[in-house]
């Protein structure tokens, strides 16, 4: 198998198991779902509904279905702890999180 072939094939994987875990979420509890994977209403009611054909025949695509949810210095610098002690890594941690809870609210 070649590299380009392999990648096709991790990224079919990574799109079954990325439409399952977000199927799994917002079956379970819909409104952490929608934070955790920043999605919209509309997008987890068609993702809650899929059969597991359908899912299939979505994750055999080329294109990767998930994304990073954020793309800034300040939530990468929270989330990696650069240059900080372990001992903050709680506080970051939750920083960070507090930094995209905003930000999907703002999205909503």
């Amino acid at each position: 198998m070649t590299t380009a072939e392999q990648i096709l094939t991790e990224i079919r994987e990574a799109n079954l198991s990325y439409l399952m875990l977000a199927q799994n979420l917002i079956r379970a509890d819909r409104d952490e779902a929608l934070f955790r994977l920043g999605i919209s209403e509309d997008t987890a009611e068609m993702l809650a509904i899929l059969t597991p054909a359908q899912m299939m025949k979505i994750a055999s695509g080329n294109t990767l279905l998930c994304r990073f949810r954020f793309d800034d210095e300040l939530v990468w610098g929270l989330l990696t702890n650069h240059g900080k002690a372990a001992a903050n890594d709680g506080t970051s941690r939750l920083h960070a999180s507090i930094v995209l809870a905003g930000r999907h609210r703002e999205a909503a």
